[in-house]
């Protein structure tokens, strides 16, 4: 299934005997799963099941979805004959003919003559299989939303591949600078005491302890390691399934804090350089990993 993004749209018609409908499911960035439903009152059972679908489908994001219902006319007309009969009459002695043709008409257009029973909301319950069909449409929206954020999941997976990759190749960089970073040190370390100790107060076995000891504090070996397994680490997440944006954030984080301790470290130009360029494009990263669910 591979890694899923957080935003996307989805919609979903369709249409029936008794009216039509539609479905709009929409996705942004969220820290948690944030679920929004907005349908019309009365159609609880919809209401319960979309929300357990979404629990389901999703981890991360907030949605919203709503349904939109447009009924059909009326169910049932029925006429008020004993309205009726008492307009007629009325016409009748008023005019001295029978009421026909374009004056029963009038008489019939008045309120409460004819009579419509139109179905509400809440009375889909009752009707065979429109329960179900809100449901199942609604479920389609979901898996449509569901596979517009997985594209963008593919979307991001390259965009992760190419980052990681250059994260690696810096680091390679950063591995050739430090094998050179303790002599490079040692050599400016000899020529700075030289330039203040001209009469050579300072032993050549004093020296070597101190070069040593900065030697050990530049050394830059273990954040390298640690560089490395955490970009594997990253490949393995971003080709594996499931919801992985919390660990990718925090693996971000992790990258960073190595990335900062290489450039503190850093005794050359070039390291220093690698380090930023590492830094750079380990935010990229952190800025993406918060699209994923």
């Amino acid at each position: 299934m591979g890694i899923s993004g957080m935003t996307g749209f989805a919609r979903v018609s369709e249409e029936a005997e008794w009216g039509s409908w539609s479905w709009e499911a929409r996705s942004v960035n969220g820290k948690g799963l944030d679920v929004r439903v907005n349908m019309p009152t009365g159609l609880e059972e919809v209401d319960q099941a979309i929300r357990k679908a979404i629990n389901a489908t999703f981890k991360r994001g907030s949605l919203q979805i709503g349904l939109r219902i447009e009924l059909s006319g009326a169910e049932n007309v029925s006429i008020n004959e004993d309205v009726l009969a008492t307009l007629t009459a009325a016409y009748e002695r008023a005019e001295g003919a029978m009421a026909t043709g374009a004056a029963l008409a009038t008489l019939m257009g008045i309120r409460g003559v004819v009579e419509a029973e139109t179905l509400s909301m809440r009375d889909l319950k009752d009707v065979d299989g429109a329960i179900k069909a809100l449901i199942e449409t609604g479920k389609s929206a979901i898996k449509a939303l569901h596979e517009r954020r997985s594209q963008e999941g593919e979307e991001l997976k390259s965009l992760f591949v190419g980052q990681l990759s250059e994260m690696e190749a810096l680091v390679q960089q950063a591995l050739q600078y430090a094998d050179t970073q303790k002599s490079a040190l040692a050599e400016k370390y000899r020529a700075r005491i030289a330039e203040f100790d001209s009469e050579g107060a300072v032993s050549d076995e004093r020296l070597a302890t101190e070069v040593a000891v900065l030697a050990a504090k530049a050394d830059v070996t273990e954040e390298l390691d640690r560089l490395q397994a955490h970009i594997s680490r990253g490949q393995s997440l971003v080709d594996g399934d499931g919801s992985v944006g919390r660990d990718l954030g925090f693996l971000a984080q992790e990258l960073n804090r190595e990335a900062n301790t290489l450039c503190s470290k850093s005794a050359s130009l070039d390291l220093t350089n690698a380090g930023l360029a590492l830094k750079s494009v380990i935010d990229q990263f952190k800025e993406q990993a918060a699209n994923v669910e």
